[in-house]
């Protein structure tokens, strides 16, 4: 994980996360949280005030030392504690737009690399909303498109605290921030919304989104001129993106233990290219009964045979980019016995055969 304000103490063993659930820095089993890298950021933009970011992070009840591992994840409560304090002792109601300034992609974890190495914008922010679950589990980012535009909402379904204003400020500025850094900074939004009082600040918001900011509003949300998200991204690498969807899978599986679709769909990865796994050799090597997993789907709105569908799909579509993969290759990769039942399956996905669409690709 990116870090660039503390360094682990000597003769320590708190990076050791694992072993330490129990301590107040760490988020206990079942409780919300934030991705560590959010406190790392706060604490590179403490720097520019001359505030003390190791003051503010104890004060939050959070340790410093434990920024060292790169799995780290905080309770959202003391992340919002921390960005209250930082707000406060800066006394800048734009605080969240210096954090933003900060960003750099490692501190997404694989989702940054992956971000950069999508096809299009748009395909960034499918995995965005498909992964959102790493940034914080209380966040909720979905994704609209119309003719006119395509809106990215942010919001928050549910959270012990409320949330400041400064974290949300610098959610959409490191999106955007992101997007920029993916088309090499030639990209603004069309216009953005904010569920925030306007600050005295208000001029900053223009000034780093480039395009209109509307504050009270319903709703946070960014828009963007759909072609503008349709277009090839320079770094587009099917092979890297496809990689550090892995990455984030199984970090996902690594702390998101409620969340079981992720880590069916981590262990269908695994398993396809060894042929079409069944329901009952995933729920075996979950621990689970095939009923208790089925249960467990259901309650998370999904079955089994459209995880199994879904998870081909989007393999299918990054395999297909690269050209050096042969459809043979990819049929057996996706667990398919032959080629013609491949082809079958993805005409149902797209439309198209898989040459058809790696042509058009």
């Amino acid at each position: 994980m990116w870090m660039c304000c503390w360094t682990k103490t000597p003769g320590t063993t708190s990076i050791k996360w694992k072993g330490c659930l129990g301590r107040e820095a760490f988020a206990m089993p079942g409780e919300d949280t934030t991705i560590g890298a959010a406190a790392s950021l706060i604490g590179c933009a403490l720097r520019a005030y001359d505030v003390s970011a190791v003051d503010v992070f104890r004060d939050a009840g959070l340790d410093p030392d434990t920024l060292t591992s790169p799995d780290i994840r905080y309770p959202t409560v003391k992340m919002q504690t921390m960005w209250r304090l930082a707000v406060e002792r800066t006394g800048d109601p734009c605080f969240g737009l210096v954090v933003a300034e900060h960003f750099k992609p490692q501190a997404l974890h694989g989702l940054g690399f992956m971000w950069l190495s999508s096809d299009t914008l748009f395909d960034a922010l499918e995995r965005l909303v498909k992964y959102q679950r790493m940034i914080s589990t209380v966040v909720d980012i979905t994704l609209e498109e119309t003719e006119a535009s395509v809106q990215l909402n942010v919001a928050i379904h549910r959270s012990p605290v409320d949330i400041e204003y400064a974290s949300i400020d610098a959610a959409v500025g490191v999106f955007v921030n992101m997007c920029r850094l993916a088309t090499c900074e030639v990209f603004d939004p069309v216009r953005l919304s904010l569920n925030r009082p306007r600050p005295a600040c208000f001029d900053r918001f223009e000034s780093l989104f480039r395009s209109p900011v509307e504050f009270e509003a319903e709703s946070n949300a960014l828009y963007f001129e759909p072609a503008s998200l349709r277009e090839s991204l320079p770094g587009a690498n099917p092979e890297l993106a496809r990689a550090n969807d892995q990455v984030v899978i199984d970090y996902l599986g690594r702390f998101d233990r409620e969340n079981v679709s992720m880590q069916v769909r981590s262990r269908l990865i695994e398993r396809l290219p060894g042929g079409q796994p069944t329901q009952k050799d995933i729920a075996s090597s979950l621990n689970l009964s095939v009923r208790n997993l089925q249960r467990r789907l259901h309650a998370e709105g999904i079955s089994f045979k459209r995880l199994l569908d879904e998870t081909r799909k989007d393999l299918a579509a990054q395999y297909i980019q690269d050209s050096h993969r042969r459809i043979g290759e990819i049929t057996y990769l996706l667990g398919f016995s032959e080629p013609s039942n491949f082809t079958r399956a993805f005409r149902r996905w797209t439309g198209v055969s898989p040459n058809e669409f790696r042509h058009r690709a």
